[in-house]
């Protein structure tokens, strides 16, 4: 029966990545070798944790009970080391980032370049998503949010507003029809989310226009604004991105001008943690000071 903290590790991941080969990835390890630990766990254990498919690995009624201890040895675990102080000031070791693609490609890759810079020893993964990240299953250390979440064991910050308005490519708006008003969008293509793929109501930007059709969609702001950089049509782009999208321009400025906020969303186990903590504190601030910079830009 004996099993130890690293036969939990290599569980959590097995069981959250549903995968050999994800939680290899997840831990750099051979997924044969993984498969091998799972195996001697099992064994350990006299119990079968997963069901095994061409689909993945499906946790048994055993599986998901170990999962649950598992989850309260990990949250110990952390709980162990969260005051340790650190030696010097330097950040060091892995910490993972849930982010919407938006803020995931135009502002955390020169955020978190910068820290790293500052912080050599530090590994910083970007998970860019457009979906809510489940921290209490670890899928992240902590995420960024396009609004507050009211359930869960959850630390949340308000890190900044930000900004975004109708736009479209030069090229586009010199061979249609002119746009003076909100009425004669309904004579252009319209740009935007997968209306059944929009995972926040925050992002509902087109519905709350009045406009339903949608004729080129993605679930991906980058995608919709390479679209709209094509000359496809017109759509909402957050100005913290127009930097980077060459003969783009805003339109309807004074018609259509959309608010919101990002919030950074933290697990409450991790209050303590003084690593994670000032890393929160110098990504919060390295997200503010690059909004504003880009939309004064814009």
């Amino acid at each position: 029966m004996h099993s130890n903290w690293d036969d939990l590790r290599l569980f959590l991941a097995v069981a959250r990545t549903q995968s050999l080969s994800g939680a290899g990835r997840l831990l750099r390890l051979d997924p044969a070798t993984l498969g091998r630990r799972m195996q001697k766990l099992e064994a350990a254990l006299q119990a079968t944790l997963f069901s095994k498919s061409p689909q993945g690995y499906a946790l048994t009624d055993a599986g998901a009970a170990l999962l649950l201890r598992a989850e309260q040895a990990e949250t110990a675990m952390r709980a162990a080391v969260a005051d340790i102080p650190a030696q010097g000031d330097r950040l060091k070791g892995q910490i993972r980032i849930g982010a919407p693609d938006g803020a995931a490609n135009y502002l955390l890759p020169q955020v978190c370049a910068a820290i790293a810079l500052e912080n050599p020893d530090l590994e910083i993964q970007i998970v860019a998503l457009p979906r809510v990240f489940n921290l209490s299953r670890r899928e992240a250390d902590m995420a960024i949010g396009v609004s507050a979440p009211t359930a869960g064991r959850l630390i949340v910050q308000k890190i900044t507003d930000y900004h975004l308005h109708l736009a479209a490519s030069e090229a586009y708006l010199s061979t249609n029809p002119p746009i003076t008003c909100g009425a004669d969008l309904r004579a252009h293509r319209m740009v935007g989310y997968i209306p059944d793929m929009i995972f926040d109501r925050e992002l509902d930007y087109l519905a709350d226009l009045g406009i339903t059709r949608v004729p080129l969609a993605s679930n991906s702001v980058s995608v919709q604004l390479n679209f709209i950089r094509q000359g496809g049509g017109v759509g909402i782009v957050h100005d913290f991105a127009l930097p980077a999208a060459s003969g783009v321009r805003r339109i309807l400025v004074e018609v259509v001008s959309l608010t919101r906020a990002f919030y950074l969303i933290r697990h409450e186990d991790d209050r303590r943690n003084a690593r994670l903590t000032r890393f929160a504190d110098a990504l919060s601030v390295g997200v503010r000071a690059e909004v504003a910079r880009l939309e004064a830009l814009a």
